[in-house]
């Protein structure tokens, strides 16, 4: 059955080119006659195209609200640092304010230009490991203490528990992964749960670092998209997407890039949020065939690495 909720209000172009209109000029001056179309509908957001160089990004149901409000709170703070690395990342030309026509916030972000890195065959991301080290290296520095709170991401792993075990145990049941797997998954959950936990100070992190948010061209990674679930606090949590978006040889660079940045028990906890990430993917995208192989793509890697590093 279906997994993605429904949209609260419909966006069509009419609107979004009412609120561009409205709140864009000057920022924008052509903003009224520039070409407009819809290229992303995703669980929280939907996001049109403004021209060629720009794209509006407005929540489809309430509870997205708030994670439009945290990216205009942190990529300011985030995006300089970031994009010093080369990297690009959708800091806001505008903060869009709701209206009589449109309960929530929005934004116009600078359109970055290249393919979802989630279309790439895994063997071609090796190219991405540098970049994304270097890009990752300066996000993950100390947040102040007002940062956006997320209640999953970057959390203890023994708050999500439950949730794995609840999930592993439906893919179980449903063959969509076998016995031989399951074990292999749940040994790396177990390792994590087992590793030191992060005691240093919360640092930034993205929040929800797959494929499906990086922007590349070919090995050259463009962008890191997609921030709403910005937040605090264990780097091991974007650390996943070495399992989520690598083979073994992209992963094997990605980790030696990263140098001395991480420990081990960081590492170890990172195969074990790659893990539950891998089988929330595969429990929740019935309706999205890519969001589906990317979860079964990454149990193999996951099931594959005896250890983390």
């Amino acid at each position: 059955m279906p997994d993605k909720p429904a949209a609260e209000l419909v966006i069509d172009e009419a609107l979004v080119r009412r609120l561009v209109c409205a709140q864009a000029v000057p920022a924008i001056a052509d903003a009224a006659t520039l070409p407009l179309r819809k290229v992303a509908e995703g669980w929280d957001s939907e996001v049109w195209r403004l021209g060629p160089h720009h794209a509006v990004r407005l929540p489809r149901r309430a509870l997205a609200a708030p994670l439009i409000r945290n990216e205009h709170r942190a990529l300011p703070i985030i995006a300089p640092r970031v994009e010093a690395t080369g990297v690009r990342v959708p800091l806001p030309v505008l903060e869009g304010a709701p209206d009589e026509g449109y309960p929530w916030a929005w934004s116009v972000v600078p359109w970055i230009e290249g393919s979802r890195g989630i279309d790439a065959p895994r063997p071609e991301r090796a190219g991405w490991a540098a970049a994304l080290a270097a890009a990752l290296a300066a996000l993950h520095i100390e947040a102040p203490a007002d940062h956006p709170v997320n209640p999953v991401r970057g959390r203890p792993l023994a708050t999500r528990a439950a949730a794995f075990d609840d999930r592993l145990r439906g893919l179980i049941a449903t063959g969509h992964v076998d016995s031989a797997d399951a074990c292999r998954l749940g040994a790396a959950w177990s390792a994590g749960l087992e590793a030191p936990a992060w005691t240093s100070p919360p640092v930034w992190i993205h929040g929800d670092l797959h494929p499906g948010n990086l922007v590349a061209a070919g090995p050259v990674l463009r962008g890191i998209i997609d921030f709403g679930d910005v937040t605090a606090g264990d780097p091991a949590y974007d650390l996943a997407v070495a399992w989520l978006a690598f083979d073994t040889a992209g992963r094997t660079a990605f980790i030696a890039a990263t140098g001395a940045t991480y420990d081990a028990p960081t590492w170890t906890r990172a195969h074990a949020w790659a893990a539950a990430i891998a089988v929330t993917l595969l429990a929740h995208s019935d309706d999205n065939p890519d969001y589906a192989a990317l979860g079964a793509e990454s149990v193999r890697e996951v099931v594959a690495a005896a250890s983390p590093v």
